[in-house]
C-alpha cells in the first residue's frame, strides 16, 4: 500500500470517528471505536430505552452485515438466544416471561462475536427491537457517507479501519482560535479507545510543536506541564480534553488560526503491547457552542 493510499484510508476513518453523532441511549448503537481489518470483534449492543409508548424491551434481533463472521453470541439469563445462518445471518435474543424483559428504564449490553472482513469500510448491523408494546427497526442507513445525523431509526455503525490506523474514537474535537503573532494556543477534545491504548505522540503542521499537558494546582497557583509518558485511554473509557485540564499544548504556531479555519493533526498511540498506530484528524478552529472557550489561567 502506497503512502498516499494509507493516507487516504487514516483521513477516511478519521472523519468517520470525528464527525460522528455522539452515541446517547436514544437508539441501539455499538460502543465507540472502530475495528482493524480482519480482527475479531465484540459487539456490544447497547440498549437503553424501550420502543416509543412501551415500557420494556422483549426482544433484540440483530441482522449480520455481509463480510461479518459470527463466532459466538452471549447467552442472557432469562432470555431465549437464537442464530440463524440463513442470509449473512441473523441473532436474536427473546425474553422467556415478562418478568424477565427489559425495563425501559434500565440500559443492558447483548454482545456477540465474529471476524470482521480484511478490507476497509463500514459495516451496518441492522436491529429490530420488540416491546410489549410495538417495536422499533433501527435499520436506517445513509444513502452517501456513513454519518449518521438526520437519521430517526440508525443502523448500528462500525468502522473497519486498515492496519496502522487507530481504533481511537474522536469527538467534539476544537482548536481554540488564536490571532496574529500569538505563540500557542490549546487543541481539546474526547477519546475513546475501545480495547486501551496510549496517546503517546503528536503532530500538526500548523504548529512547532504539539504536546498534552496537564493542569495542576501547586499551593494557590495552577500550572500547566508536559504529561510524562503519555495520556492513559483505558479500554472503554472516554478521556477528555478540556480547557483546565488535560488539553493539547501547540507551540510555535506557523500563522494565526482564524475561528472557521480547520487544522490538521495527526495522533499518535501505542498500546500495552508495543503496537504503534496513528490517526489523522481535521479539527475546526473555535470553541462549539457550550464549551469553555477562555479555559483556565496557567503559568509555567
Amino acid at each position: 500500500m502506497t503512502n498516499n493510499s494509507m493516507n487516504a484510508l487514516k483521513t477516511i476513518a478519521a472523519c468517520a470517528m470525528l464527525t460522528g453523532v455522539s452515541a446517547t441511549f436514544a437508539h441501539v448503537t455499538l460502543p465507540p471505536g472502530g475495528a482493524t481489518v480482519g480482527s475479531d470483534y465484540n459487539a456490544a449492543f447497547r440498549v437503553g430505552h424501550a420502543c416509543e409508548g412501551a415500557k420494556a424491551t422483549t426482544g433484540l434481533a440483530v441482522r449480520l452485515p455481509k463480510g461479518f463472521v459470527l463466532s459466538d453470541a452471549q447467552a442472557r439469563k432469562g432470555w431465549k438466544l437464537d442464530v440463524s445462518k440463513s442470509g449473512d445471518g441473523e441473532v436474536r435474543w427473546t425474553a422467556e416471561t415478562p418478568g424477565n424483559a427489559l425495563p425501559g428504564s434500565e440500559r443492558a449490553e447483548f454482545v456477540l462475536r465474529g471476524k470482521v472482513p480484511a478490507t476497509p469500510g463500514t459495516l451496518w448491523f441492522k436491529v429490530l427491537q420488540t416491546c410489549d408494546t410495538g417495536a422499533a427497526d433501527w435499520a436506517e442507513v445513509p444513502a452517501s457517507g456513513n454519518s449518521t445525523a438526520g437519521l430517526k431509526s440508525p443502523a448500528a455503525k462500525l468502522n473497519v479501519v486498515a492496519q496502522g490506523v487507530a481504533t481511537v474514537d474522536v469527538r467534539d474535537a476544537w482548536v481554540r482560535q488564536s490571532v496574529p503573532g500569538q505563540s500557542g494556543t490549546g487543541a481539546f477534545m474526547k477519546l475513546t479507545a475501545p480495547t486501551g491504548t496510549k496517546l503517546v505522540s503528536i503532530s500538526t503542521p500548523a504548529a512547532g510543536n504539539a504536546e498534552v499537558h496537564e493542569m495542576k494546582m501547586e499551593g494557590d497557583v495552577m500550572k500547566m506541564r508536559e504529561l510524562p509518558g503519555g495520556l492513559e485511554l483505558p479500554a472503554g473509557q472516554t478521556v477528555e480534553l478540556k480547557p483546565g485540564g488535560y488539553h493539547v499544548m501547540m507551540t510555535d504556531l506557523k500563522g494565526a488560526l482564524a475561528k472557521g479555519a480547520t487544522v490538521p493533526m495527526t495522533l499518535k498511540f501505542e498500546d500495552a503491547k508495543g503496537v504503534k498506530t496513528a490517526l489523522d484528524v481535521m479539527l475546526p478552529v473555535g470553541a462549539p457552542e457550550g464549551a469553555d472557550a477562555a479555559g483556565a489561567a496557567h503559568k509555567h
